[in-house]
């Protein structure tokens, strides 16, 4: 199973893998003779900057590594756990969330973690329990007797998980401390670097300044987890970090008292602010690269009970940006969206609260119609990602350029399309449906709860019932449900109780001879997750038409029950429907559903 020196070696995973039948043993022979290729191939692929700093012991890729990048459908994490079961070692997965980051570097060092890929994950009075890559390097676990001074327990986990981990608890944690040090001997932080840019995690320097490396692993973090939201707030004793994740909140890191003011004024400095202005709120924004893409990042702060607050909207465009046929909408919903979009002329709405995915339908409507031929103009406020196809406006109020205002001057701007990014109040209101009238396609955004309201919201308004009927083409009413996780995926059944609560007649299905069951899916709780059984999210959507009916209820101002009785009669997908296929497919699970819809 080793070598001389009793490291793991590729034959000797190889060996594993065929006699647990995850590989052939012609598949073993075939991968002996390309592992150089393949190891050198991750080599060259792996960042040159940081590689030359750290020097050739980074260099050494792991068997799994090299395994998992072959042509062979192995995991990294499958090859570990028979790598696990074969030396009688339990798996784990590492949840950076559930283990304590100040223990690793209070035990090994940095380098000595980087070189061994080893980090200690939990630590009592007798044992300290360290995740290795190699269980059968007998230097490390000589090396280990000697360093932690306690007996130490190996469990097995992936090399990148490790590696990973490595950077972020020794790397944010590292700058933390430092920070703690820094601010407590201190610092000025007005000479701190002003720079937006973001480095790789792995080109941050370990003697940059240290509240710099703690907020460039900070915004690293959030957006490697896909976060929408960072809040950094204070608390008595401590800064609390959490980041909202699929549309929930996770707590993710602490910081001591004293370096929360400091990262604050580092983020203050980014985004333009008045560092020295504690007590009123502020507002600023921070424009950043992630990749080849441009991320913008909206600061805001305000005063709480035990100092000041911020939070961190993110606007990456890999998250807002995406194509009408990829929000969630079933093909008979796409279809009729996509005929709204198409006229030359009248209003559309996009309706919800705050959080369901407005935007990115917006901005999907908006890159379908742009084109070379016609002019798009959209009213934000703010701009939230910035597209070449498009002419936008940022709403300034306090220099009176509001919705109203900016779009009276749009229309004298020969528009063809006019995005509204809110419809606040009765003017914006009448302006816009005097646009549709006038030969513009004006799309609009409201906040209601379903499609019918988002009309009876614009005619109390004050927008004319006889425009309203002649101008408005559709509704569509959105929210996002959370998508079951494919890591931890179970087949489950709804109880009877359960069954009731969304609408099924049990009693009637017992009477016809039936068994009151019905199979969904549901997610356990893994890392991937988070424990949440569920991640990504995905839109369930409420597409109103606006027909003769409908435009006779709205002359007649009927009020949201009337036309969604109407609408449903002529055969409307209502939120909750949507979100009971979505459940009936496997995509989500029966409590988003409750979470997200009401019943019609």
């Amino acid at each position: 199973m080793t070598t001389k020196n009793g490291g793991l070696t590729f034959e000797a995973v190889l060996r594993v893998l065929v006699e647990a039948r995850a590989l052939t043993p012609e598949q073993a022979r075939d991968a002996a003779v390309h592992e150089e290729r393949e190891r050198a191939r991750l080599i060259r692929s792996r960042a040159g900057a940081a590689m030359k700093r750290r020097g050739s012991a980074e260099s050494i890729v792991h068997p799994a590594e090299i395994l998992a990048a072959m042509d062979l459908k192995l995991t990294e994490r499958g090859v570990m756990e028979l790598v696990a079961a074969s030396a009688k070692l339990p798996f784990i997965e590492l949840d950076p969330l559930k283990i304590d980051a100040k223990l690793a570097p209070q035990f090994l060092s940095r380098p000595f973690a980087r070189r061994h890929t080893a980090l200690v994950v939990a630590a009592d009075g007798a044992t300290v329990t360290v995740a290795v890559a190699d269980p059968y390097n007998q230097g490390l676990i000589d090396d280990l007797v000697h360093l932690v001074k306690r007996k130490p327990v190996l469990v097995i986990s992936t090399p990148s998980d490790i590696q990973r981990l490595i950077t972020d608890f020794y790397g944010f944690r590292g700058a933390v401390a430092g920070a703690e040090e820094q601010v407590a001997g201190g610092v000025d932080i007005g000479n701190l670097e002003r720079y937006v840019k973001l480095k790789r995690v792995e080109d941050i320097e370990a003697n940059d300044q240290h509240v710099v490396n703690a907020v460039e692993y900070l915004l690293h973090y959030a957006l490697d987890q896909r976060a929408s939201d960072i809040h950094i707030e204070p608390q008595r004793e401590q800064s609390v970090v959490r980041m909202r994740i699929d549309g929930v909140l996770h707590k993710v890191h602490t910081l001591p008292k004293v370096v929360h003011a400091a990262v604050l004024s580092r983020l203050k400095m980014l985004a333009r602010m008045d560092i020295a202005e504690k007590r009123r709120p502020q507002d600023g924004r921070i424009k950043t690269e992630r990749g080849k893409r441009e991320v913008e990042l909206r600061v805001s702060t305000i005063s709480v009970a035990f100092g000041e607050k911020m939070v961190i909207r993110v606007f990456d465009p890999d998250n807002l940006l995406r194509d009408l046929g990829d929000l969630g909408m079933t093909e008979a919903q796409l279809e009729l969206a996509r005929t709204f979009f198409a006229r030359p002329t009248g209003l559309v709405l996009v309706t919800g609260p705050t959080g369901s995915g407005k935007t990115s339908s917006l901005y999907a409507a908006l890159r379908a119609v742009a084109s070379p031929e016609v002019n798009v103009v959209t009213i934000e406020d703010p701009i939230e990602i910035i597209l070449d196809q498009l002419n936008q406006v940022a709403v300034q109020p306090k220099i009176g350029l509001t919705f109203a205002e900016a779009l009276r001057h749009v229309l004298r701007q020969d528009p063809d399309v006019v995005m509204v990014g809110e419809v606040r109040d009765g003017d914006t209101a009448q302006i816009a449906t005097q646009a549709a009238l006038t030969g513009h396609l004006v799309l609009a955004t409201l906040h209601t709860n379903d499609a019918a309201t988002a009309i009876t919201r614009l005619l109390e308004l004050g927008v004319d019932p006889y425009v309203l009927s002649s101008t408005l083409v559709g509704v569509i009413a959105q929210r996002l449900v959370r998508v079951v996780c494919t890591e931890c995926r179970i087949e489950t059944f709804l109880t009877p109780d359960q069954m009731s609560m969304i609408g099924l007649d049990v009693d009637a299905l017992v009477a016809a001879g039936h068994e009151p069951q019905l199979m969904v899916a549901a997610g356990e709780g893994c890392v991937k997750c988070r424990g949440t059984g569920l991640v990504r999210r995905t839109g369930v959507f409420e597409v109103l038409a606006v027909d003769d009916k409908i435009r006779k209820l709205v002359i007649a101002r009927s009020g949201s029950k009337e036309i969604t009785a109407q609408a449903r009669n002529d055969g409307l997908m209502t939120l909750r429907e949507a979100a009971l296929r979505k459940l009936g497919k496997g995509i989500t699970s029966f409590e988003e559903v409750l979470r997200v819809t009401v019943e019609a």
